[in-house]
């Protein structure tokens, strides 16, 4: 590889030109890269790699990361099992890229960092090996080597590996190629951060989102479920495109799902082997960490306190609202109808935008249909405002408030500043106390209500939630890394309202009709 500008450049503009077969020899056996491509090539010539062995190899493309290069175009969704290569790939092209390219900027996000580390060492690999006359001599001399970032100052080329902790990461940069890995685990914030890096990418540039899967919910999951609109290739790589996992012992006694699972996959009883053991070992997370099938290995992740089957069906069937009000923060399905009496469940939040939604849902309290919902991020007095107009809109309705944390300043806005009246009471005092006690039965009530009578709620949100609201692992209930609960939360608060308030009205008549009887008796 010459090193200079002219040759660079040459070579960047050829990159992508099929060459004949070529033969290349690995120790004492010998290689031979079929109709291969200039980048192939250079690959193999130039990037050297660890394998899983901590061998120092040249890197000659495995199965997915050829079927990525095959299918690749300018905006990439990649869904994959562990350890298949692809950032590692990612990372030689755009490293290729990067040092035949003058003016590039190319720059890789991981999820946390340790992980950015470990890929910029992948990075910094590749220039190590490159030979020392281009690296000290030549165009490809760097300025700077640390911090995670190559600077090639002959070029004005920049290779940097940044986290997903910033929420500003990209603003006020042109990224020419993109790479976001383990998209499914970055931070809560990371639709905020995507949005920021994408901006950043010109039209011509190339993005990857890459991941292996982390439940039915996230900026991921619906980066992948979002591509056609998105106008991205899908990608998908089960775990057996990866041949070290296969077993020497073939598996026996195959059950009926084993053989026609390696039918249909064209596998053998080595495979088997492998994926029992895997089974074994991760139980539970191995249907994620080693997907088989783009659609089983989101909904494996994670227990979801709902029927995923049935959440699936209901969102499909959501009618629209009859009306839509503030840029659809407000939704409403039914209006008030005559002198029929309504709850309204408030889950407050801080306001801020960075934080938890405020969220308010409307039923009707004798049958619980879904009425109306508000979705958004209030500060507290704001939030008191438009829920009093709601409770006033359908017939001073019962309004029950979570007290806990925010929830007390909107209390005190609802009666001091709105002056409403119809506020729920518990134990004397206003609002609801959500508990460690009775959150598990708030959440149970919604669950029962939900099995029985889905066709109550009309919410696509409230069922987005609901699909990634699972159980964790210390047994409690919340939404999934990456998503939201404060929609089903303001419907188990305003169902546990109802409950609470038929349940007062049962001992109200109980009571009459003792007194009475006591009173047929005297």
């Amino acid at each position: 590889m010459k090193a200079d500008l002219r040759s660079l450049e040459e070579i960047g503009n050829h990159l992508d030109m099929k060459l004949p077969n070529a033969q290349r020899r690995q120790g004492k056996e010998e290689i031979v890269l079929r109709a291969p491509t200039v980048r192939d090539l250079l690959m193999y010539d130039y990037l050297k790699i660890r394998d899983k062995n901590r061998r120092l190899l040249p890197l000659l493309a495995n199965r997915a990361q050829r079927e990525y290069e095959r299918r690749r175009r300018q905006r990439n969704v990649v869904l994959k099992a562990r350890q298949l290569g692809i950032t590692t790939y990612v990372a030689a092209r755009f490293f290729l890229q990067t040092i035949t390219h003058p003016g590039t900027l190319s720059v890789q996000v991981a999820h946390d960092q340790e992980s950015a580390e470990e890929i910029f060492r992948v990075v910094h690999r590749f220039w190590e090996n490159l030979p020392k006359d281009v690296r000290r001599k030549g165009a490809l001399r760097t300025s700077r080597a640390n911090i995670r970032q190559l600077l090639f100052p002959d070029i004005d080329s920049e290779y940097r590996v940044e986290t997903a902790g910033d929420p500003n990461a990209g603003r006020g940069l042109t990224i020419h190629n993109l790479h976001c890995s383990e998209v499914a685990r970055w931070p809560r914030d990371g639709a905020e951060t995507l949005a920021s890096l994408r901006a950043a990418v010109p039209r011509e540039g190339e993005i990857v989102l890459e991941s292996t899967p982390n439940g039915a919910s996230g900026v991921f999951y619906e980066e992948w479920q979002r591509a056609e609109e998105t106008k991205s290739a899908r990608h998908f790589f089960p775990w057996w495109y990866e041949d070290s996992y296969i077993e020497d012992d073939p598996a026996e006694d195959l059950t009926e799902e084993e053989r026609q699972f390696m039918a249909r996959q064209g596998l053998n009883a080595r495979h088997i082997a492998w994926r029992r053991k895997n089974r074994s070992t991760l139980r539970g997370l191995s249907p994620q960490e080693f997907a088989e099938d783009p659609r089983s290995c989101f909904l494996a992740s994670g227990e979801c306190v709902f029927d995923l089957e049935q959440v699936t069906q209901r969102m499909e069937g959501c009618i629209k609202p009859l009306d839509e009000r503030d840029n659809q923060r407000l939704l409403i399905w039914w209006p008030r109808q005559g002198r029929r009496q309504y709850i309204v469940g408030v889950d407050p939040a801080g306001g801020g935008t960075g934080g938890d939604y405020s969220a308010v849902q409307v039923i009707d309290r004798e049958t619980a249909m879904q009425c109306a919902e508000l979705h958004a991020h209030f500060p507290p007095r704001e939030l008191a405002r438009r829920v009093a107009e709601l409770g006033k809109a359908y017939n001073q309705a019962l309004v029950v408030v979570e007290r806990n944390n925010h929830g007390h300043a909107v209390l005190a806005y609802l009666r001091e500043t709105e002056r409403y009246g119809h506020l729920f009471e518990q134990d004397g005092q206003l609002g609801w106390l959500t508990s460690a006690v009775s959150r598990p039965a708030m959440i149970e009530n919604l669950a029962a209500v939900i099995a029985s009578a889905p066709h109550l709620f009309q919410s696509r949100r409230l069922w987005g939630e609901c699909r990634t609201f699972v159980r964790q692992a210390n047994g409690t209930t919340s939404a999934s890394a990456g998503a939201h609960d404060d929609l089903v939360l303001a419907m188990a608060l305003a169902l546990a309202g109802r409950k609470a308030v038929a349940g007062k009205m049962a001992r109200a008549q109980m009571e009459e009709l003792a007194g009475l009887r006591v009173r047929e008796l005297q």
